[in-house]
């Protein structure tokens, strides 16, 4: 499994996380149909399973990790001034609280799950102007997680965060 880690500045609409960086962990699972349980065993819960929204948006209230089921999509990650990746079946996106995303592409067949720290609920906001300054308050105070949710008590969200 590679690591990567990115840092995203606030753009004026999509804040992103002054604190915290995203983490991409490529090839975090060869059987991606155990990712669900592997988020739930380290308290990543409050799931669904569905695709990416197509348009930018980030959380203020919850970090999010993102597993790809099945299938591959470009994302755009920091908001419109951000950068575009691939992500691929068995990939995990871990996303601070204010991050930017946005699916550009997918495949046909693309599924991913979301969960959350704690099985903490979350918002979704769209960088409108009306949502300053109380979002960025509100993600300065979202935690860090006391789990990595592929490794647990360990790992590399505990190195980069």
């Amino acid at each position: 499994m590679r690591v990567e880690v990115f840092y995203f500045e606030d753009d004026g609409h999509i804040p992103n996380n002054p604190t915290f960086p995203v983490l991409i962990y490529r090839h975090a699972f060869t059987e991606p149909s155990h990712i669900e349980q592997t988020f739930h065993a380290h308290d990543w819960r409050n799931s669904w399973v569905d695709g990416i929204f197509d348009f930018h948006h980030y959380h203020s209230i919850a970090h999010e990790v993102i597993g790809i089921l099945e299938g591959h999509a470009t994302v755009q990650l920091g908001g419109p001034l951000g950068k575009t990746f691939t992500l691929t079946s068995g990939d995990v996106l871990i996303l601070p609280a204010g991050t930017g995303h946005k699916a550009l592409d997918t495949s046909r067949h693309f599924r991913v799950i979301g969960s959350y720290p704690d099985g903490q609920d979350y918002d979704t906001l769209t960088g409108q102007t009306s949502e300053r300054p109380e979002n960025l308050q509100r993600i300065r105070q979202v935690m860090r997680p006391t789990q990595d949710p592929v490794f647990g008590d360990h790992g590399p969200l505990f190195e980069h965060w």
